[in-house]
């Protein structure tokens, strides 16, 4: 029971520092993760846009269900600024085979197992699929959501940045 309590006051801590940091992007943007090719691809090709980072597997049947509406916002506001960056925590070839599937359209890097750790230090507390980020021109975290992104939520979300 004491190393229960123990967990949930740093899990707590965690939580609170992430919220009163700062929430710079800088470090993420600062990123380079191959694709599906095995070629470096470094997040900071895209500042200047709004950047949506989304943390999904293929096994993950939320993540499954929301990137549909992800391919349909890259299509529409691509012009205007926005920038979708799946990290996917899932084999590159397993990657590749769902993206041709989905058509997607923008860059689905591999983080492997690792990207969970990583989505961790961007406040994914939980370590739960999906995580997005949403980085404004700026490069500051303008909002992060564990779990779906709803597609009204998700269209002011971009609408108030672009």
């Amino acid at each position: 029971m004491g190393a229960a309590a123990v967990l949930a006051l740093a899990g707590g801590v965690s939580l609170a520092v992430w919220n009163q940091t700062p929430r710079d992007a800088t470090a993420l943007l600062s990123l380079s993760l191959p694709d599906t090719s095995g070629r470096q691809q470094s997040l900071g090709q895209w500042r200047g846009k709004v950047v949506v980072v989304n943390f999904w597997a293929t096994w993950c049947e939320p993540c499954r269900e929301e990137m549909p509406e992800f391919v349909r916002a890259q299509r529409e506001f691509g012009a205007r600024g926005l920038q979708f960056v799946g990290i996917a925590v899932d084999q590159p070839d397993k990657v590749e085979q769902f993206a041709k599937e989905l058509d997607l359209n923008y860059p689905a890097l591999i983080g492997g197992y690792g990207a969970v750790e990583l989505s961790k230090t961007l406040g994914n507390q939980l370590s739960a699929l999906p995580f997005t980020i949403v980085i404004d021109r700026k490069g500051m975290v303008a909002r992060t959501q564990l779990g779906p992104f709803k597609p009204d939520k998700l269209r002011s979300t971009i609408d108030s940045l672009l």
